[in-house]
């Protein structure tokens, strides 16, 4: 999301990767699409980083909770962190490499 200018430039950053400049929103939904938890960080924070924090407090309000599906960017050493430190089952789901743009994945 582009940053307003009267936002604080403490709270914004730039992902060159994404090329953003602004604010991210992290989220996670159960399979209905209900939203279970949401952090909002400056661009520059980086995704993994913010998953972990995020599914920290997912994984403490809801005790049910056992797998957690995520796009390929979340691999990496947050699958073992998942698994260790939150008892969560942590599966990447990837398009294959043919597929371009926007495509509904399992």
């Amino acid at each position: 999301m582009k940053a307003d200018a009267v936002v604080g430039v403490d709270s914004r950053g730039f992902d060159g990767g994404k090329l953003i400049n602004g604010r991210k929103r992290h989220l996670v939904v159960d399979t209905l699409g209900l939203l279970l938890g949401v952090m909002v960080t400056a661009a520059d924070f980086g995704d993994r980083t913010a998953a972990a924090v995020l599914l920290q407090r997912v994984a403490d309000a809801h005790n049910g909770l056992e797998l957690v599906w995520a796009d390929g960017g979340y691999t990496g050493s947050l699958v073992g962190h998942c698994l260790a430190a939150l008892s969560l089952v942590l599966q990447v789901v990837k398009r294959s490499d043919d597929q371009k743009g926007f495509v509904v994945l399992p």
